[in-house]
């Protein structure tokens, strides 16, 4: 099953919970989810590359504590909070926790979970459903492989071009060869160190057509500097919180 498909079937596992009312809810339940696993996943990464790393989410709520399915003695993966509890223990804990308990002037980390959780909702009523959207979201989605954090972005944008009414709501849709265009026009140098800003990024497909076209600048004469140089000039700036969250999971 490919992402589109994967995240489709959440959709649908979504619309048979009760609590859950429209797409824009949908969108929202979603937010939060994605956002918890995947910042789990590169947690895991920056872990790995400094063994002092401290997580700015209390120990209990962090989704391999609570969310991430886990194998018992035989091997078989099971869920850590049982169905009927799992309700209670999101709206009772970690949303008090997530929403109140974070200080964002400890650093960036923190300041992009509370900005995520400050506005989220848990839409859901049923434990069993929770469940069945988590085991997607472990099973059928990779967020260590790069190709598959690009690509979210441009599922969510599809799920907006689907959406008749989108516009309506202040999002649209814009097709790939459009930001490429729109890039090739204002053409940033590299060389000269030219800032991109897009201060309504949505999930970055402006960004991204620009991050590929400086590193097309790049050549096997171009120094270290110049590679570190492209994450430095790239700018953007997106209020809603799961376009953000998959703009920012996109590699550069």
């Amino acid at each position: 099953m490919n992402l589109s498909s994967t995240i489709k079937s959440i959709q649908d596992i979504m619309r048979k919970d009760d609590g859950v009312d429209g797409d824009a809810q949908r969108l929202g339940q979603l937010t939060w989810m994605l956002f918890l696993k995947v910042f789990d996943q590169r947690e895991e990464e920056w872990e790995d590359d400094n063994k002092k790393y401290k997580s700015p989410l209390p120990e209990h709520l962090r989704w391999r504590n609570w969310a991430a399915y886990k194998a018992d003695e035989e091997g078989k993966k099971k869920p850590q909070i049982a169905g009927g509890e799992l309700i209670s223990f999101v709206n009772n804990e970690l949303f008090p926790a997530l929403k109140d308990q974070i200080d964002a002037s400890q650093g960036p980390q923190y300041q992009v979970i509370q900005q995520v959780f400050e506005d989220a909702n848990n839409y859901m009523k049923s434990g069993p459903q929770m469940l069945a959207v988590i085991e997607k979201l472990e099973e059928a989605i990779n967020f260590h492989d790069f190709k598959t954090r690009a690509s979210l972005g441009d599922v969510y944008e599809q799920m907006l071009n689907d959406l008749r009414g989108a516009g309506n709501a202040g999002e649209f849709y814009t097709p790939r060869a459009i930001t490429a265009f729109m890039v090739d026009r204002v053409n940033p140098r590299l060389a000269k160190r030219e800032t991109v800003m897009d201060p309504a990024c949505g999930t970055g497909g402006f960004l991204t057509a620009a991050i590929d076209h400086f590193r097309h600048q790049i050549s096997t004469k171009s120094s270290a500097k110049d590679q570190r140089a492209v994450e430095a000039l790239i700018r953007g700036i997106e209020k809603k919180q799961l376009p953000h969250l998959l703009c920012t999971t996109k590699p550069i």
